[in-house]
């Protein structure tokens, strides 16, 4: 499942205590930070560029919420609170997602949540940087709210997991991780280096360490190749056969 990586900034204690359990309630957000003023809320946000949204109350001191709205980079979404609805036409002319009106429940809460939700993913899948491309020998893939450039020569597997894609190189311990489909590699991956050789894994061929069986060894992974992947797979290994 996607997840948003969210901060409150209220300066009612109450009210933030709410949104806060409000927050936590909602599978798909993860709160990283409750500032009690937008002063404190831009020092919080230089430190941290992995932020997409903000529920963000309007009457504040020192810097009001819709001065620090104009603030924000295009990509941070915005879900106003406030208990004073004159207010409303003023959120939606900085673009904001949603407009909640103390006192409000979770429902509405989570309508607004839901929302924002379906704007970040409607927004990613438009990145240019999300379609993978070989030519010249690598891709670029998102991991971490930046562009990964990888060398194909560089990858020894790739995992399809639930929510993600893990790919293991050659170069480095830690694998890089990205959102998307094990189904989009194996059709963007060239053919004659990659395969799929489990619902679950594409191999770089020329990787393989050893074969036991029906399992190919790739540095100390074992990984086995599933029964209507064997025909194709057996096919590259008699070519391969001395």
């Amino acid at each position: 499942m996607k997840t948003i990586n969210c901060i409150i900034v209220e300066d009612e204690p109450l009210a933030m205590k709410l949104i806060e359990a409000y927050v936590r309630q909602t599978p798909f957000l993860t709160l990283k930070a409750s500032c009690s003023s937008a002063i404190e809320a831009i020092q919080y946000l230089n430190s941290d560029e992995a932020i997409e949204l903000v529920f963000l109350d309007i009457q504040m001191p020192d810097l009001s919420g819709l001065d620090f709205s104009k603030t924000l980079k295009p990509h941070i979404r915005i879900i106003f609170t406030t208990a004073f609805e004159q207010y409303a036409l003023e959120g939606y002319k900085v673009n904001a997602i949603g407009y909640l009106l103390k006192p409000f429940d979770y429902s509405e809460f989570l309508a607004a949540a839901n929302k924002a939700l379906q704007q970040i993913n409607q927004q990613e899948d438009k990145v240019p940087g999300k379609q993978i491309s070989s030519s010249g020998g690598f891709i670029f893939v998102k991991s971490e709210y930046k562009q990964v450039k990888i060398s194909l020569d560089d990858i020894l597997y790739i995992e399809g997991l639930k929510d993600y894609v893990k790919i293991m190189l050659r170069s480095q311990d830690k694998p890089v991780l990205t959102l998307m489909s094990l189904k989009k590699f194996e059709e963007e991956l060239p053919g004659e280096q990659f395969m799929r050789v489990h619902r679950s894994f594409i191999i770089a061929l020329d990787k393989i360490d050893a074969i036991e069986r029906s399992q190919v060894l790739i540095r100390n992974e074992r990984i086995t190749v599933a029964p209507q992947y064997k025909d194709a797979f057996e096919a590259f290994m008699r070519n391969k056969l001395l």
